[in-house]
């Protein structure tokens, strides 16, 4: 390193600008347990737990700080895709590759209830903010809506082209639901009346995950294009493109402060990012690619899917 560089890098550390973590952490959690590739996973609202859902057709809860397998369940849905908690942490929702959505009990493992209706596998699944309504995306083009209490279908919303529905993700007021599909497209509708309000286009490949801020007034979306994309969602701007994954980017999240976004990737790396300038202020580095991520509550911690793991950092 030039003594130029040494002083820029003293400077940025003076104030507090360097980089974070650049990948050489060790996780502080690896839990094992699925037979077969993690393809989703989050935290509980009061971040004490950690679900995961694999191709293994199993969901597994744990305690979030021992790594203890607290119950696993077998769903009967030819493996899991997706898993949502509820806002109160009661219920866990699941997507299958045969086209159910189901519910558990947070606590105990039991089945509750079980949505039937997409014709293809159930990509992504999220529930309302007031834990009324669940949204679901699958293989079949469409996102539906569902009452949680009954399993009455409410709403069927037609992505309007022949692509997957990959991520749906409600607002935080609950007012409009967001989804990603493989048109490249992310579509902002009314979640009542199903009415599009609002198209983000940019991306050249499949969108693979999306995610509100906290505030509502953005959303970041992952691609297989390998960015990060985070837009207004008053106007459908596109604010900033995060860029330094070398492959399809698999899954992306807001902390809850929304100051931050995560993203992993299938080049086997986590990265967090400044959700205001872009910059990477973060990266980890899994043994396998990566299906999907979750910020804990407080921001301290993040999870990763990694191969047939569940892998936690913790957050400096």
């Amino acid at each position: 390193m030039t003594a130029g560089r040494i002083v820029v890098a003293a400077l940025a550390l003076a104030v507090g600008l360097a980089p974070r973590a650049r990948g050489d952490e060790k996780p502080a959690l690896t839990l094992r347990g699925h037979e077969k590739w993690v393809t989703a996973v989050a935290f509980s609202p009061n971040g004490k737990t950690l679900a995961s859902g694999a191709g293994d057709d199993t969901i597994r809860v744990w305690n979030a700080t021992t790594g203890k397998e607290l119950f696993s369940a077998r769903v009967g849905g030819q493996g899991l895709t997706a898993v949502a908690f509820s806002a109160d942490g009661k219920r866990i929702a699941t997507g299958a590759w045969d086209g159910t959505v189901k519910f558990w009990d947070a606590t105990t493992g039991k089945e509750l209830l079980t949505l039937r209706g997409h014709k293809e596998n159930v990509m992504s699944v999220c529930f309302a903010p007031d834990g009324k309504t669940i949204a679901s995306g699958s293989g079949d083009d469409t996102l539906k809506l569902w009452d949680t209490t009954t399993g009455k279908l409410l709403k069927t919303l037609d992505s309007g082209n022949e692509y997957d529905v990959t991520s749906v993700c409600f607002s935080p007021d609950g007012k409009r639901i967001a989804s990603g599909d493989g048109d490249k497209v992310l579509t902002i509708r009314d979640a009542q009346t199903g009415e599009e309000l609002l198209t983000c286009t940019g991306h050249d490949a499949t969108l693979t995950s999306v995610c509100f801020a906290p505030d509502g007034k953005r959303i970041a979306s992952g691609s297989q294009d390998d960015t990060v994309r985070v837009w207004d969602t008053k106007t459908g701007k596109e604010l900033f493109t995060l860029k330094g994954h070398t492959e399809d980017v698999t899954s992306v999240c807001f902390s809850a402060e929304g100051k931050r976004i995560l993203s992993g990737s299938d080049d086997k790396t986590v990265k967090v990012w400044d959700a205001t300038t872009g910059e990477e202020v973060a990266s980890f580095q899994a043994k396998d690619g990566v299906s999907s991520v979750g910020f804990a509550p407080d921001g301290k911690r993040v999870v990763a899917g990694c191969g047939n793991a569940v892998t936690v950092w913790n957050l400096k």
